[in-house]
C-alpha cells in the first residue's frame, strides 16, 4: 500500500524538507506550508487553533493547486556526517590555531605560496561549502575557486617544507569528503570516496603549463 504523504527523511531521494503528496506527482515545501501558515495566522491577526489549522490546509491547497517547479539544489542532510564535520572543525581549528601562532612567532623565516588543490566534488553548492569549510581553518586562507576545474587555491604559509604542502592539500581533501558526507548527494559521497586527484606542483595553477609558449 503505497503512502498518500512520504517525507524527505523517510525517502532520501526527495529535496530536503519537503513531502511527497500522492506518490511524486507533487512534492510540497515544508518551510513555504510553513510561511503560508504564518502569513494566513497574521492576516487573521489572531493565534488559535482554528486559524492555525485553517492555514495549514491552505497552505497545502495553494502549494498543490498551484505547484512550483521542483529546483534540487544538491543539499541533503546527514545527521552523522554533520556531527564528525563539526568536530572535526572544532578540532582543526584548535591545533592548526596553535600552529599558526608558533609559525607567526618563530624565528625562523618562512615562504608562504598559494598552492592550487584540485576537489573530487563537482556541484557547486558542494564547491562553496568546502571553500567556507576550508576558510574558516586558521591556517586555511581560499584565494580563489576555479569552478571549471573544481580547484581551490590556497595560501600556505610554511611553503618551504614540501611536507607542509602535503599535509595543506590532505587537510582540504579531507574537508571535502567530510563536507560532502555531511551535506552531499548519494553521487558526490561516491566521488569523495574514491582517492584525491593529481595536485599540481606549488603555485601552479591547472591549465598554466597549457598557457606556456
Amino acid at each position: 500500500m503505497k503512502r498518500l504523504i512520504t517525507f524527505s527523511f523517510r525517502n532520501k531521494d526527495l529535496p530536503p524538507f519537503s513531502a511527497a503528496f500522492g506518490g511524486r506527482r507533487r512534492i510540497l515545501d515544508l518551510p513555504l506550508i510553513a510561511w503560508l501558515t504564518v502569513i494566513w495566522v497574521l492576516l487573521w491577526s489572531s493565534l488559535n487553533w482554528a486559524n492555525l489549522l485553517t492555514g495549514v490546509v491552505v497552505a497545502v491547497v495553494v502549494c498543490l493547486a498551484f505547484p512550483l517547479p521542483e529546483v534540487d539544489l544538491g543539499l541533503r542532510l546527514h545527521p552523522w556526517g554533520i556531527l564528525r564535520l563539526a568536530g572535526y572543525l572544532l578540532y582543526d581549528m584548535y591545533t592548526s590555531g596553535v600552529k599558526v601562532t608558533r609559525q607567526i612567532h618563530g624565528r625562523q623565516p618562512r615562504r608562504a605560496a598559494v598552492i592550487a588543490v584540485p576537489l573530487r566534488c563537482r556541484s557547486d553548492l558542494m564547491l562553496a561549502a568546502t571553500a567556507v569549510t576550508v576558510q574558516n581553518v586558521p591556517d586555511g586562507s581560499v584565494v580563489e575557486v576555479r569552478r571549471a576545474t573544481a580547484t581551490v587555491f590556497l595560501h600556505v604559509l610554511d611553503a618551504g617544507d614540501p611536507a607542509e604542502l602535503e599535509a595543506a592539500r590532505r587537510s582540504v581533501w579531507r574537508l571535502e569528503e567530510l563536507t560532502v558526507r555531511a551535506f552531499g548527494t548519494r553521487d558526490e559521497i561516491e566521488r569523495v570516496a574514491a582517492p584525491p586527484p593529481h595536485a599540481p606542483h606549488t603555485g601552479e595553477r591547472p591549465g598554466d603549463q597549457e598557457d606556456r609558449p
